[in-house]
């Protein structure tokens, strides 16, 4: 006869079941505890104000949007938790700092409001993938790489040098700046896939030394319509250490354990050396 469960076992109680639901709020609930994601998310809305002449009121709009960002964050890991009171705190916290810094924004700078419609679309997509559990899918990271690339113009046509532009969100190179941004940081995220969730898929790992290698070509490419001039070579350097840990660390951690952290730590890295590529070239 097979086994049965005993009818004197007790079911385990839904907050049991749930621990999450019933944790305190900890310090990892309050901050994004990813180094890379940081970066990421960060760098180009950064670069957008000092490429376009940093003021007072740059400096404001980056603030709100790393309000913005940590705003995203714990608002996601709620829906996600589906609710869950540890999230609640930094949720109405943030939301609260986020209205403070951003509502007299728009009032004293209503023009930011042409980037409404763009960023509500990419908010609300954001958290349906959160609620979906579907946020590290391609998809769920193309809408947040779009939302943290497109800062470098938003931010940067508020900036000293748009001042007198007639397309204040194309002045200084904003767009090729987040255009750069936004190639760098798809291929950022094929790396880390096949590093982590996706480690040991050879269609992740042909995608991911595909895009990287067209970046490269592309890199040089530009650099020799360009006459080879010594200011465009940062590009083409990046590109090839892009390629390079694209192509080593996978085929490294065949052959040991690379702990996620160092995998976040050498995306930092990278988005650096993006992030400097753009303010020496644009």
């Amino acid at each position: 006869m097979s086994e049965q469960p005993s009818t004197l076992q007790r079911r385990p109680s839904s907050s049991a079941a749930h621990p999450s639901s019933r944790r305190k709020t900890a310090v990892r609930d309050w901050i994004p505890d990813q180094p890379g994601a940081w970066a990421m998310a960060l760098l180009p809305a950064l670069a957008g104000m000092i490429a376009g002449g940093t003021n007072a009121v740059t400096v404001w709009l980056f603030a709100a949007w790393v309000l913005c960002y940590c705003t995203q964050f714990t608002v996601a890991r709620w829906l996600k938790s589906r609710f869950a009171r540890r999230y609640a705190p930094p949720v109405a916290v943030y939301t609260v700092l986020l209205a403070a810094a951003g509502l007299p924004f728009v009032i004293f700078h209503p023009a930011v409001l042409w980037w409404a419609p763009l960023y509500a679309t990419l908010a609300a997509l954001s958290f349906v993938a959160a609620w979906l559990r579907r946020e590290r899918t391609l998809w769920g990271n193309s809408v947040a790489i779009l939302a943290a690339c497109t800062m470098a113009m938003a931010v940067g046509s508020f900036g000293t040098h748009a001042a007198d532009a007639k397309y204040p969100a194309l002045a200084n190179g904003g767009l090729p700046a987040a255009i750069v941004f936004l190639l760098t940081q798809f291929g950022s995220v094929l790396f880390v896939k096949t590093m982590i969730r996706e480690r040991g898929n050879r269609g992740y790992l042909w995608a991911s030394w595909i895009w990287h290698g067209t970046l490269l070509v592309a890199a040089f490419g530009l650099w020799g319509l360009l006459g080879f001039r010594r200011l465009f070579v940062m590009p083409a350097i990046v590109c090839l250490w892009l390629l390079a840990r694209a192509i080593a660390m996978p085929l490294i951690a065949r052959q040991r354990n690379i702990k996620p952290i160092a995998v976040g730590l050498v995306e930092m890295a990278s988005s650096l050396a993006v992030f400097a590529a753009v303010l020496m070239t644009f």
